[in-house]
Formats: structure tokens, C-alpha cells, sequence
């Protein structure tokens, strides 16, 4: 690990160490900073925003790469389905335990709703843009990208107030209503 992923990593550990003693709402940029020994413009280098700490998706590409290789000729809920759950079983075990720390702050915040959605929209977009590429049309491509991204937000707020403790169970529990198995 790099000098500036270490730095990251601290952040984000300090960052949470904050939220759950002070609340999201209750702690600053800075005071993350002065926990993990950096200063405030090394927190902005690393993080655009405070919430992006929770909220940060580094799989947008993988996402997109996923669904824009379905079959041709494969309806466009499908294909994102289907490019999702082969994205998911390509990226490495998360911390569960992280995971669903920052989604709980994320669910039990109301501030950071906005948030979640910009994020989220982001994600639309890049599941679009490969529906798109892949020939759909661009209103199909944005509802079955929007289909997708609401079953799956839902599934893991649910996941991250729960017990189960695979993160792939709320994944995939979003994935089976989307493809109609519930």
C-alpha cells in the first residue's frame, strides 16, 4: 500500500471513529484531519466532500465494463441485472463490518440522503451509458439503470440496519426482485 492509500485509510478510520462519538452532523472535515494527523487541505485531496467518506463508489467503472459485455440482443433490465452481479463477484471481499458501519451512518442521517442520490445518479448514469453503447434506447436505458440502482440502494440500507453479515445477500436480494424471482 502507497503513502497516499495509508493516508486515505487513516482518514477514513478516523472519520468513523468521529461519526459514531460525535454524529455525521457533529463533525468537520478538520477535526477528521486532526485526528488523522494531516491537515484539512490533505483531507480535500483525498476526499471531494466530508460525506464522500461514506459514500464514495470506486466501482462505476467496473459496473459499466460488466453491462456494456452482456450479450447483445438481451432486454436492457437484464443486461444491467446481469452486468451488476458479474461486477460484484469480480470485486474482492469487502469489510463487511465498514461497510455497513458507513451505510448505517448513511440510513440513520437524513443530511446525507442527497448525497447517497448524487452518488447513486452517478452510478445511473454510468449503467446507462453502457445500455446505450449496447444499442438500447436512451429512456429504456435510464429506467432499467434507475430500476437497478433503486433495488439495489434500497437492499443495502436495508442490509446495513440488519444482522445478516454478507454484504452479498442484500446485493443479491436486489438483484432477485429486479429479476422478478420474489
Amino acid at each position: 500500500m502507497n503513502r497516499s492509500d495509508r493516508t486515505k485509510e487513516s482518514l477514513t478510520r478516523a472519520a468513523l471513529e468521529l461519526f459514531r462519538q460525535r454524529g455525521y452532523d457533529g463533525t468537520t472535515a478538520a477535526a477528521i484531519a486532526e485526528r488523522a494527523g494531516v491537515s484539512e487541505m490533505t483531507f480535500f485531496r483525498h476526499f471531494p466532500a466530508k460525506d464522500a467518506v461514506l459514500i464514495d463508489d470506486p466501482y462505476d467503472p467496473l459496473i459499466a465494463d460488466a453491462v456494456g459485455r452482456q450479450p447483445h440482443g438481451v432486454p436492457a433490465l437484464a443486461a444491467a441485472i446481469s452486468g451488476v452481479a458479474e461486477a460484484w463477484r469480480a470485486v474482492p471481499a469487502p469489510a463487511s463490518a465498514e461497510v455497513r458501519e458507513r451505510l448505517r451512518i448513511v440510513s440513520r442521517t437524513p443530511s446525507l440522503r442527497g448525497a447517497l442520490a448524487r452518488n447513486s445518479a452517478a452510478t445511473e448514469d454510468a449503467i446507462a451509458d453502457a445500455l446505450v453503447a449496447r444499442g438500447v434506447g436512451s429512456p429504456y436505458a435510464r429506467i432499467a439503470a434507475s430500476a437497478t440502482m433503486g433495488a439495489l440502494d434500497a437492499a443495502l440500507l436495508d442490509w446495513a440496519d440488519g444482522d445478516e453479515p454478507d454484504l452479498g445477500v442484500g446485493i443479491d436480494a436486489a438483484l432477485r426482485v429486479l429479476r422478478g424471482d420474489v
